[in-house]
């Protein structure tokens, strides 16, 4: 990312005052053929042979700098936390927990986890931090850790180059005189995004040749186990690519089922290498793009795929210990201060961990359990400020504000655990932004989510790369409780730093 130029970066939020026949006319169109050519796209649906525009902002969104360095200062201080929490007893403990409230999903990956007998000790950590901005502090205030419903690397990166195009272009200047309305261009930054998660993936590969001299570069490749019919595929895609045209690594694609069919123990070891039967390649890291909740689990051959990857010798990102340290409860948890002091030692560490933390209640029967189900069932009306969410990852799951009570009266009261009821975050709505979703033009106030990815690889002793690894907005109308892109409810964005 190019300097931040302190001169000229302006003092309020930067909106060109466009009108929406200048929005539809002159930015639209360039915006729609820069998407297309450079694939800011997404697949269609009901075919990924089709492919439409991704869902995205006409405007870069302003992100106060200051916010911004914060959140990328504390990526590798999470990155390492959830390393930590991953590796612990105490996570195993904790997660036991959750078997009888959770039985079909965190409570299978739990047995699944007691039982895995894998020879392979490194582990990979491809995170996102996602945080909204409280807008009486201007602290971000994390909203919640992704070990591995960590989508949009590929997608983060070419928004932000969009906006800097039409930006270039003159695209976004009212007067029609094609001037940059912003002038400074180190105001707005492209996430790394595109290039850092690969740098990630081909470490552990890396890695793992140097832990095995036979296995040769052009033998081994990198799996990506990803959902049937995937939307998301071409910012997957941009990952894969990345990989082969800096690294000269290369990818397979497979759901769990067609792993489950096309990958095979090596018979000429004992320590369950995976063989690609019909390349012949080795499976050096097994990537995960599903897997994190229950609908990615259609039939018992998912489970008994996701058993057969993760006994392999292939370095896993995540494995199913990094992703029960991404569970609600864990971030629940990690937010008590007895808790946290089980991994950080340093005070000052501590204390910028904590200004990101908002209040979490377990629904159990401790102390403060009781006072999260007295808490989630007065929810009664608009002006409720929690929301219920249970052990999953990705967008569409959660249950918000007078709706909780409703809800947790439709399940049985020893489920409830299996859900935390968090403090709603109070952002800040702006009114000047375009979103653009299956070529419908939508201005109303809107949201913007932060997100900062992370990579880390690391055994039980140490910890071999801790890095940074780019940043995502994604922004959304601020009547819209969700806002995942893929489930439907928001738009990726980039940021102006204001």
């Amino acid at each position: 990312m190019s300097p931040i130029s302190q001169m000229n970066r302006p003092e309020h939020a930067p909106y060109p005052k466009l009108s929406t026949t200048q929005v539809e006319e002159n930015i639209l169109p360039q915006l729609n053929q820069w998407a297309l050519a450079n694939g800011l796209i997404m697949a269609d649906k009901d075919s990924i042979s089709k492919a439409n525009v991704a869902p995205t902002t006409i405007f870069p969104t302003p992100i106060p700098a200051k916010v911004f360095e914060n959140a990328k200062t504390l990526q590798k201080t999470y990155n390492q936390l959830y390393a930590q929490v991953s590796n612990s007893d105490w996570l195993m403990e904790e997660s036991g927990k959750l078997v009888h409230s959770d039985p079909e999903f965190t409570g299978r990956l739990y047995d699944m986890a007691k039982k895995c007998d894998s020879k392979q000790t490194l582990k990979l950590g491809l995170f996102r931090s996602d945080y909204l901005i409280d807008q009486s502090s201007e602290q971000i205030k994390q909203v919640e850790f992704n070990t591995v419903s960590v989508s949009f690397a590929g997608l983060s990166t070419k928004v932000g180059e969009l906006h800097s195009f039409l930006n270039s272009l003159g695209a976004y200047d009212a007067s029609g005189e094609m001037k940059m309305f912003y002038e400074g261009m180190g105001e707005l930054p492209v996430s790394e995004s595109s290039v850092f998660m690969p740098r990630g993936l081909a470490r552990a590969f890396t890695m793992y040749q140097s832990m095995n001299s036979e296995t040769k570069k052009e033998k081994a490749a990198i799996a990506f186990i990803v959902e049937p019919n995937e939307t998301n595929l071409f910012d997957q895609k941009t990952v894969e690519f990345n990989l082969l045209r800096l690294y000269g690594i290369k990818s397979v694609r497979l759901t769990f089922e067609e792993a489950l069919k096309d990958l095979e123990y090596s018979k000429f070891d004992d320590n369950k290498r995976i063989i690609h039967k019909k390349t012949g390649k080795e499976i050096a890291v097994v990537y995960y793009r599903t897997g994190y909740t229950t609908g990615d689990y259609y039939n018992e051959s998912c489970w008994k795929a996701r058993d057969f990857l993760e006994n392999s010798y292939a370095i896993k990102a995540p494995t199913l210990d990094i992703q029960l340290a991404g569970s609600k409860k864990v971030q629940q948890l990690l937010t008590q201060d007895d808790i946290l002091n089980k991994f950080i030692d340093d005070e000052t560490t501590k204390k910028e961990l904590v200004k990101t933390f908002v209040k979490i209640y377990p629904l159990d029967d401790s102390k403060l359990g009781k006072e999260g189900k007295k808490l989630a069932l007065e929810c009664t009306t608009k002006k409720a400020k929690y929301v219920l969410k249970p052990q999953r990852e990705g967008g569409g799951n959660n249950v918000y504000k007078e709706e909780i009570p409703k809800f947790l009266k439709t399940i049985d009261e020893n489920e409830w655990d299996s859900y935390i009821l968090m403090e709603l975050i109070d952002a800040k709505p702006s009114t000047e932004n375009y979103l653009v979703r299956d070529g419908k033009l939508t201005k109303e106030p809107v949201i913007s989510e932060l997100g900062i990815y992370g990579t880390i690889l690391f055994d039980k002793d140490s910890i071999r790369s801790n890095e940074y690894a780019g940043s995502l907005l994604r922004t959304k109308l601020s009547s819209s409780n969700e806002g995942g892109v893929v489930a439907g409810f928001g738009t990726v964005d980039s940021m102006c730093l204001v």
